[in-house]
């Protein structure tokens, strides 16, 4: 028998097998996708505000409605987390598409300190573009209003005998959230920690932004 003739019924399959393969790694895919497209949860509607950025401009809520942002607490003399989260930030910022409209928004726990000079300096030597991240400040009361009881953020100012160093003058979240086009929150994700594997969530809250994208 001529072997070529042998061969082919074995040829075909191997040809159904990765058909089926195919078919199956399609479905999966299609599957999965469904699953990661599932409305994301709404744990609060941000309140309106009225502070200042970096640039010593006045941002309200309106000014960001219509865009995605994520959002984070800190202050410039932080000794501890801040660095991390403002270099995390830093990593959102590059890691989004240039036609992304998702903002990063950093609020100050300590605008006594940080003035809009100072936030704008922050920015500068941590890479912030001043057209996708914004340095917020204003009075206690007015930040407190934005991150505390819209954003579900804390920051607890330490008294003098419990500072450990001149720099250590606040307690404060150290997650980051999300707010959607609505100024609705919609995701809480975690920055640091024993637990914490910040590239999933990094990947998990960049995915989620751009769920949000699609949202009217």
């Amino acid at each position: 028998m001529n072997p070529t003739v042998r061969r082919f019924p074995w040829t075909m399959g191997v040809g159904f097998v990765l058909l089926i393969l195919a078919l199956s790694l399609a479905f999966l895919l299609v599957k999965a996708e469904s699953r990661a497209a599932q409305p994301l949860p709404i744990y609060a509607q941000i309140s309106d505000f009225s502070l200042t950025n970096e640039n010593n401009s006045p941002v309200s809520l309106a000014d960001l409605r219509g865009h995605v942002w994520i959002a984070d607490i800190i202050f410039t003399r932080c000794p501890g987390p801040c660095i991390r989260m403002t270099r995390q930030m830093k990593e959102l910022q590059d890691a989004l598409p240039k036609d992304a409209q998702t903002k990063l928004i950093s609020l100050t726990t300590d605008p006594d300190y940080d003035t809009p000079a100072v936030l704008k300096t922050y920015g500068e030597r941590n890479g912030a573009d001043d057209n996708r991240w914004t340095f917020l400040t204003g009075t206690k009361k007015q930040i407190n209003n934005l991150a505390v009881d819209s954003l579900k953020l804390s920051a607890v100012e330490k008294k003098p005998e419990d500072r450990v160093s001149p720099e250590d003058l606040w307690v404060h979240s150290t997650i980051l959230v999300l707010v959607d086009k609505q100024a609705r929150l919609r995701g809480i994700y975690q920055t640091g920690g024993d637990d914490v594997d910040w590239p999933t969530e990094k990947q998990k809250l960049l995915a989620a932004a751009k769920q949000l994208e699609r949202e009217p």
